[in-house]
């Protein structure tokens, strides 16, 4: 069986390879790339091709352009997800925006997890997180009624010291939480939000916040472009690691 070929348009592959160097470090941040001419010449690939790869790749923020100089490679870091129980961001550059406070049917995956009947619902609290001002996360975070009906969760304020300080005034402190983590294609409704590229995946957090007893107390879906962050792991045992092969 032959292997399968890539069918993105060309600018779109062209845009795809250079982000990798970006994002690997090969070209460094304030890196200028290769004149036009060049590019063209590196991909085989027509003057109109590779300069909507370029715009595309601007338009993302990866790249900018310097009047009469050339395009240089922006310097923003990936931010990081650290593999540790969620605390809210301390960057000042971070922000939220409530999208909608809701009591709604979940998701049968939260539904599931929460252990609701067939008709039951939860206080829903969707947010856009932004930093420096760009849109880089949607989240959907899901509470069981009983626990949030009538409290700061379920009202369409602003939560000062968040959630997690609600919970713990209610009875229910947080005492950790477990993640799931996947890629898929966006929905509509993540591409025009967090403004992703047309061939950018997205990561999904799914995570599962634990009082006392292992109570689940919130549900939280994360999703993220995945071409803004990168996922970090540390302190794992090697002797686990190799027992898990």
């Amino acid at each position: 069986m032959s292997a399968r070929s890539d069918g993105r348009p060309r600018h779109q592959q062209i845009a795809a390879h250079l982000r990798s160097l970006i994002m690997s470090g090969d070209l460094a941040a304030g890196a200028q790339l290769p004149s036009t001419q060049q590019l063209v010449d590196r991909y085989g690939a027509a003057n109109a091709t590779v300069q909507r790869a370029l715009g595309a790749l601007k338009d993302e923020g990866f790249l900018r352009s310097r009047a009469g100089k050339g395009v240089y490679v922006r310097e923003r870091p990936p931010l990081t997800i650290d593999a540790q129980p969620y605390l809210a961001p301390a960057d000042n550059a971070y922000s939220y925006r409530l999208l909608e406070v809701a009591e709604v049917r979940p998701p049968a995956d939260v539904a599931r997890v929460l252990e609701l009947p067939e008709d039951g619902t939860v206080v829903l609290r969707h947010r856009v997180l932004s930093h420096d001002g760009e849109p880089v996360e949607l989240s959907w975070s899901y509470y069981p009624v009983d626990i949030a009906a009538g409290t700061e969760l379920a009202g369409r304020a602003r939560i000062r010291g968040g959630a997690p300080r609600v919970l713990a005034d209610l009875g229910f402190p947080q005492r950790g939480c477990t993640d799931r983590l996947s890629a898929r294609m966006p929905t509509t409704e993540e591409v025009e939000a967090l403004d992703l590229p047309d061939d950018v995946p997205v990561i999904c957090q799914f995570r599962v916040v634990h009082s006392d007893g292992l109570r689940p107390v919130e549900v939280s879906v994360l999703v993220k472009g995945g071409h803004r962050y990168e996922l970090r792991y540390s302190d794992f045992e090697v002797s686990s690691f190799q027992r898990s092969r």
